[in-house]
């Protein structure tokens, strides 16, 4: 019997995709957390949505899941079963929550998906402590796996990309919005991929580094999960200034509220328009929030960040097509990138 190519093969259904990624490791997840102290365990599955402040379960899912959907599916694309990528769902997942209540904290953001973030419902210090208890977490359950020594050094790897991005965005904050010290669209794009990109393509790496792919395979995964990354924080962007805040969490322009330097802002700067020279005026002198967003997608600044993300996303396609993957997962990966650029907008 001759395969199925994958013209002929039914539409990849995302959402089913990264919901049976999230229940394969949901079980090993909680186990992991279950291990920290209980006050600790309850601020990780408060912050995953899993529970209210006192321990109350909810209802909901804990977002999408992306990370943990690419180690699933790059243990598959190299022929293995999705389980042999748990671990590394479970530690860039728990690297990634630790790295959010670092953030929040860092950022002063008070709310996340709709609900105070854990520093806001649990105090600066708890939020903090819960951090490094989770990445505590992520080495633990790593190690502990056969290829536990390269594993531990991708994620460390990535976990040093992801605090030289987060350095240069709080410099970024400190910048003018004119002027030669201003911040220009490569920078902000090599500042992305450090702090967003890095573990998006560990995920998806370490998947494969466990599903024992070769190492033409892991890189080809993580170059993949790099521009994917890249893709998702622009989009993020978009979402940042004009998202649904019933799906977003924040208010509408709640980024250019918080004077943010994101990638929507800084296109329009660099447009030679005269929307551009007029938004250059209304950012130094803290305009609107409203008009700053009319302006910004007068300039262009919208059009051009959806079209960043799009080119980011055919070179996680060419990535991807320059290895052999196996089975859907290669289908699946490629449905996913096209799909998280689409969320929402």
């Amino acid at each position: 019997m001759t395969p199925v190519s994958s013209a002929l093969r039914a539409p990849v259904d995302v959402p089913l995709v990264l919901r049976r990624c999230r229940e394969t490791v949901r079980p090993a997840l909680r186990e992991a957390i279950g291990r920290t102290h209980p006050w600790v365990g309850e601020m990780a599955a408060y912050s995953l949505g899993w529970c209210e402040v006192g321990g109350a379960p909810t209802a909901a899912s804990g977002g999408k899941g992306v990370r943990q959907a690419l180690a699933v599916l790059g243990a598959e694309a190299v022929g293995a079963p999705g389980r042999a990528g748990v671990p590394a769902a479970v530690a860039v997942e728990l690297t990634h929550v630790f790295s959010l209540l670092h953030d929040d904290v860092m950022d002063g953001d008070q709310a996340r998906r709709g609900r105070p973030t854990v520093w806001k419902a649990y105090g600066t210090g708890p939020a903090v402590l819960a951090g490094d208890a989770l990445f505590a977490l992520a080495v633990e359950t790593l190690a502990a796996t056969e290829a536990g020594p390269s594993a531990l050094r991708m994620l460390s790897a990535a976990l040093g990309d992801l605090v030289r991005g987060q350095a240069d965005d709080l410099l970024f904050a400190e910048r003018p919005w004119t002027g030669p010290e201003r911040v220009r669209s490569a920078q902000y794009l090599a500042m992305a991929e450090q702090k967003t990109g890095a573990l998006l393509g560990c995920g998806a790496a370490l998947g494969a580094l466990l599903g024992g792919g070769s190492p033409s395979a892991v890189a080809a995964l993580d170059l993949a999960g790099r521009r994917l990354g890249l893709a998702f924080q622009i989009v993020d962007d978009v979402l940042g200034i004009w998202g649904d805040p019933a799906v977003t969490g924040k208010p509408v322009h709640n980024d250019l509220r918080e004077r943010k330097k994101t990638f929507p802002v800084l296109a329009a700067l660099d447009s030679p328009s005269p929307e551009a020279r007029r938004l250059d005026a209304l950012l130094t002198s803290g305009g609107d929030p409203r008009e700053v967003a009319v302006l910004v997608e007068a300039a262009g600044g919208r059009a051009a960040a959806l079209d960043e993300a799009r080119a980011h996303i055919a070179a996680a396609e060419t990535a991807l097509a320059d290895v052999s993957l196996q089975g859907l997962a290669g289908d699946e990966l490629r449905a996913l990138s096209t799909f998280l650029v689409g969320r929402d907008l």
